[in-house]
């Protein structure tokens, strides 16, 4: 069976929750191609998150908005597995 964008999701969402944090959708009109998710972690963690069906790629735009958002200093994750949840709050989480 194969996992689906939305099951991936809302693993992260429990999960950051777990983590005593939030993890909003992102919807900003006006601006297309931006990440799913804002992950906010306590001490003021905060990154983005963009959830894939597995191998999906990303699409051009989301690309251009994931190097500008990284240009500007903030982490962006693309999670398109499940397993990769624990592994993107840890270094997130890391001092």
């Amino acid at each position: 069976m194969q996992i689906r964008e939305k099951s991936i999701e809302k693993r992260l969402v429990i999960a950051v929750r777990k983590r005593r944090g939030l993890c909003p959708k992102w919807v900003s009109p006006g601006l297309d191609g931006v990440p799913d998710r804002i992950i906010l972690l306590p001490g003021g963690r905060i990154a983005f998150a963009e959830l894939k069906a597995p191998g999906k790629p990303l699409r051009p735009l989301q690309r251009r908005r994931k190097a500008q958002l990284e240009a500007l200093g903030f982490r962006v994750y693309v999670i398109d597995d499940q397993e990769q949840i624990g592994g993107v709050l840890d270094a997130l989480s890391a001092p």
